[in-house]
């Protein structure tokens, strides 16, 4: 539920932000093949949020979703240990970083 819930807060920034179009690259093999269609859900508590991920998806121009398995993916396992700090600390739970814009 926590990956669910990671990638529809991702994709609403997105929309915020004003994307178009998304690429996701997540951690978790079960959501990739579950948003692409080619497993199906099966755990009823992850059925309304794939809902919204799917729904949400729709409104891009084009998505597409790969996996990156944890052990490649360092950077985000670090950004994630940092949220958990934070939040534990006290600080904020939400902080939006924007990339450099690449010219």
């Amino acid at each position: 539920m926590a990956e669910y819930t990671g990638t529809m807060r991702a994709l609403a920034l997105a929309r915020e932000l004003g994307a178009r179009e998304v690429e996701l690259l997540l951690d978790s093999k079960l959501i990739v093949e579950q948003l692409t269609g080619r497993w199906r859900v099966k755990d009823v508590k992850l059925i309304p949020l794939w809902t919204a991920c799917r729904r949400t998806l729709a409104g891009f121009d084009r998505w597409s979703a790969g996996h990156v398995p944890r052990a490649q993916n360092s950077v985000a396992d670090s950004l994630a240990n940092q949220a958990i700090d934070r939040v534990s600390a006290g600080g904020p739970a939400v902080v939006v970083t924007r990339p450099a814009i690449r010219g």
